[in-house]
């Protein structure tokens, strides 16, 4: 099942959903399939203005539009996806933030471009299904680096010993920059389980972690290059 946020789902004018490897693209966003624009995520902080479909984006991990009809969405695997609306629905955004990004300032990046002609006040977001503190294992010194550069609780970052909760890292800063509201939709990428029985997966979401796990204990095991999960929206009104 599809994972919506219900703050987007209040905002007038626009379709959204969270992908899983059962429906890598939300169904209710396969028609704009054709104006999803080109791009290449690197981990980075660069923002683009998306004025036409399918457009030509280059290297980039945030996209921002006020064009009705074009599908803005970003690809993840364990890194968070954060949507985004104005409250009106007269403009959205996306951005991909693993780790480097919300160590970067990819949210920041998004509340400045969002701020030269607006205000995140006038602004939602919701936060996708990512890996969780309950898996995300990663070395002290990452922890350490992340308790050293952000101005949070060292127990918000890392609630037990060398995990980090990038989803509740990524709210304390939206609110932070501003916006108005801001609500999680979908759970662990790494370790929820299926509940559909219509689908044959064991693993609700596509986990870059748990696949590369599962193919050093088998080297045949298939990687998920082409199943990464799409977290979108498009202006429909």
């Amino acid at each position: 099942m599809t994972d919506y946020s219900p703050l987007l789902s209040a905002v007038p004018g626009i379709k959204h959903g969270f992908g899983n490897k059962g429906a890598l693209l939300p169904e209710l966003l396969l028609p704009y399939h054709a104006t999803l624009p080109e791009k290449k995520q690197v981990h980075g902080i660069r923002i683009v203005d998306v004025h036409h479909p399918a457009q030509t984006c280059g290297e980039a991990d945030g996209f921002f539009t006020r064009e009705p009809g074009i599908l803005i969405s970003v690809l993840t695997a364990d890194c968070l996806p954060v949507i985004f609306s104005r409250n009106d629905g007269k403009a959205i955004a996306a951005v991909h933030a693993g780790w480097r990004g919300l160590l970067d300032g990819i949210l920041e990046q998004m509340a400045q471009h969002i701020n030269r002609e607006d205000g995140t006040a006038n602004w939602v977001a919701a936060i996708g299904p990512a890996a969780g503190p309950c898996c995300y294992e990663v070395n002290e010194e990452l922890v350490a680096r992340f308790q050293e550069v952000l101005p949070l609780p060292p127990e918000l970052i890392s609630p037990q010993h060398r995990h980090l909760d990038l989803a509740a890292i990524a709210e304390k800063k939206l609110y932070a920059l501003g916006f108005a509201a801001v609500d999680r939709a979908g759970s662990c990428t790494i370790c929820t389980q299926n509940h559909d029985p219509r689908l044959p997966q064991r693993f609700k979401y596509t986990s870059y972690r748990r696949n590369s796990h599962r193919r050093t204990q088998d080297p045949s095991h298939p990687g998920i290059k082409g199943r990464n999960q799409y977290s979108g929206i498009v202006i429909t009104g």
